[in-house]
This record gives C-alpha cells, structure tokens and sequence, in this order.
C-alpha cells in the first residue's frame, strides 16, 4: 500500500530544511568554485614495478604508454568530477527555490484557512440571525 503524500510531507522536519537550506546551496557553490578551479593532473608517478627484463627503450615505451593511458584517465575523472560538482550545484539551487516556494505556499495556506474560518463564522451568524427572526 503507497504512503499518502500527506503523510510523507508531514513528517519531514521542514523548519529544519528551511533553516539548512541556505547552507545547503553555499556549501555546492563553494564546492563548484574549488572544483572548477582546479585543472586536471598532468603528470602521474610512473610505476616500476611491473619493469620486465625488456631491453631499455621498450620499457620505456611500455611506461610512456602506461602514463599515457592514466593521463587519459586522469582527465576523464576529472571532467566527470566537474560534471557531479556543477549537478550538485543546480540540485542545491533547486531545492532552495523549493524550500521557498513551499514556505510562500504554507504562508498562503495559512491565510486561507484564516479567511475560511472568518467566512464561515460570518455564514454561521448570518445563518443564525436569519433564523431568530
């Protein structure tokens, strides 16, 4: 059986969202200002320990390529590090406009219950008065 959406909205803690929220959205655009400023690695150690009894240059080659390949990889990880910080970063912004818009929404949920008790006070007593004379 799903869970009514009520229930599932009443039971978050959303004055504990609402208060985190901002520092929510500071922390992803730091997060995306550090990691956009940072420049992918361009030189790795290259491991010896795999050196066979090849003649010097081949081995050579076999490191070259090696290095080659971890560079590549090296650059791959950090486009997709970016592509995460920047996801993190529009998610952040979107729950902040979704904070704000269901605060504006409570706000007016509020002032309409408050005209509909007003309303229907007022129909009581009209109700009433009607009914006395």
């Amino acid at each position: 059986m799903p869970i009514p959406w009520l229930v599932v909205l009443q039971s978050v803690p959303w004055t504990d969202v609402i208060k985190n929220a901002p520092k929510v959205a500071d922390a992803a655009k730091k997060l995306w200002s550090t990691v956009g400023k940072k420049a992918p690695m361009q030189e790795l150690p290259a491991a010896s320990s795999e050196i066979s009894l090849s003649p010097e240059s081949e081995a050579i080659a076999v490191l070259q390529a090696r290095l080659a390949a971890m560079e590549a990889a090296t650059t791959d990880l950090h486009s997709q590090m970016l592509a995460s910080s920047e996801l993190i970063k529009t998610l952040a912004d979107q729950n902040t406009q979704l904070v704000e818009r269901m605060e504006a929404n409570r706000i007016r949920v509020v002032w309409l219950a408050g005209a509909t008790a007003a309303f229907g006070i007022i129909a009581v007593l009209a109700i009433a008065l009607v009914l006395i004379r």
